[in-house]
């Protein structure tokens, strides 16, 4: 079968007497071998077993469990490639479903391919037919756990610590009660989150906390829900990791269960880039929706009049309002409200640029609060593409010019595409 193009997935797309087949393990170009997984009415799923007239941007995997574990699914296309994909996918969504096309493309931002990934949740899996507790990922298939022993995009503190995991819960009395370990990293400490369905003896607490020793970890225990989240070592009052802005002079403290960006490299250029966007000045009086624990609104609030950041969760608001508090910005205050349903907040609010870092259902209940708000520049970073071409139609036929538009490789070898855009407001001088 001859591939022609990748699907938005990251699967090479080919035909069989017509029926279009979406093939894992295939790059454009290709002539591979396939073998069918899955037959649907109108498509099949497939995977390529033999690759016949390989393209000249293959490489060999980083990671021996390519095509077993889900996590990744282009490790085998170049990176450079990569992002090439990811800048079509940008491109293709604007143009066909927004409409619009910007008049800038903007340079990626592209740091570390490995070891980049600072957070995530691992599933835990005992298998008894294996005698064995399996750590990881979903298998490509997404019904069940992924036996792998290490994880190069994971950072080597954890990366590394898949194996040594899945010992550790196997050692346990309740090996068939953990569904679940969550893992956080700061600048300097690293934490587990682990999620149990029945209590730990004092033996497995024993073993828990020299294996925290042994690995230099912090581990939290969750026996519920979120709220039951308590920390069993080291024995301190700390809750809380760190991560720092060099560039902004600003220090973040967060939960190791709140969300954060993964990628710590990109996360700095990120907020680089959006501030340079922003072009702030000190008259500047600044919106900033979803602010999570202030990662943009506290640089921001360095080089601006005033920021008002807003986010959903009351948690959220209290670390970041803790967080200004740490760096001593007295000119940023946050609020709670669900901006899918209410803009109350905005009443008599004066601002003139805003900052908006929706979840991956993008922000398009928020768009005409904001207008009513009549921003001169809107600075919108994006975790899906198709929703960020919704909310470009809409802005571009409401009096905005989408100025610039470019990705950022926040997770390199996947199909994930995270974006940043520009929108400038017509009659802005």
């Amino acid at each position: 079968m001859k591939i022609t193009k990748l699907s938005h997935e990251g699967r090479g797309i080919g035909h069989d007497n017509g029926k279009t087949q979406f093939v894992m393990n295939a790059l454009p170009g290709e002539e591979v071998t396939i073998q069918k997984l899955k037959k649907h009415s109108k498509y099949d799923e497939a995977i390529a077993i033999e690759i016949l007239e390989p393209s000249p941007e293959r490489v060999n995997p980083p990671c021996q469990h390519f095509l077993v574990c889900g996590g990744c699914s282009l490790q085998h296309l170049d990176s450079r490639a990569q992002i090439v994909f990811k800048e079509n996918q940008l491109k293709e969504q604007l143009q066909h479903f927004g409409h619009c096309e910007a008049k800038e493309i903007m340079l990626p931002l592209q740091a570390d391919v490995l070891g980049y990934r600072r957070k995530a949740r691992l599933g835990v899996k005992y298998v008894a037919k294996k005698n064995k507790v399996l750590v990881g990922f979903r298998e490509l298939n997404g019904r069940y756990l992924a036996d792998i022993h290490y994880c190069p995009v994971l950072h080597p503190q954890f990366g590394n610590l898949i194996a040594p995991l899945s010992e550790l819960f196997y050692s346990l009395s309740i090996r068939d009660q953990i569904p679940q370990v969550e893992c956080a990293m700061g600048d300097e400490e690293a934490a587990l989150i682990i999620r149990h369905l029945a209590p730990f003896t004092e033996e497995d607490l024993t073993q828990l906390k020299q294996f925290a020793e042994s690995h230099n970890l912090a581990i939290f225990l969750q026996p519920k829900g979120p709220e039951s989240i308590h920390k069993l070592i080291p024995n301190d009052e700390n809750l809380f990791l760190t991560y720092a802005l060099p560039n902004h002079h600003v220090t973040l403290a967060f939960h190791p269960a709140d969300f954060t960006q993964v990628n710590t490299s990109i996360n700095r250029q990120m907020i680089d880039q959006a501030l340079h966007l922003l072009e702030l000045k000190n008259t500047d009086e600044v919106l900033d929706l979803f602010c999570g624990i202030g990662n943009f609104s506290l640089p921001i609030a360095r080089y601006a009049k005033s920021v008002l950041g807003v986010e959903g969760d009351p948690k959220m608001v209290q670390r970041a309002t803790d967080n200004a508090k740490r760096n001593h910005l007295e000119n940023v205050r946050f609020t709670a409200a669900d901006l899918t349903k209410e803009f109350a907040f905005a009443k008599n609010l004066r601002i003139n640029k805003v900052l908006i870092d929706p979840p991956r259902s993008g922000g398009y209940e928020v768009l005409p609060h904001l207008l009513a708000l009549n921003p001169e520049r809107i600075v919108y970073v994006s975790c899906n593409p198709s929703t960020l071409a919704r909310d470009a139609e809409y802005l571009t036929t409401h009096g905005y010019i989408l100025e610039k538009a470019g990705v950022m490789d926040m997770f390199p070898h996947t199909q994930h595409v995270e974006s940043m855009a520009l929108f400038l407001k017509k009659d802005h001088d």
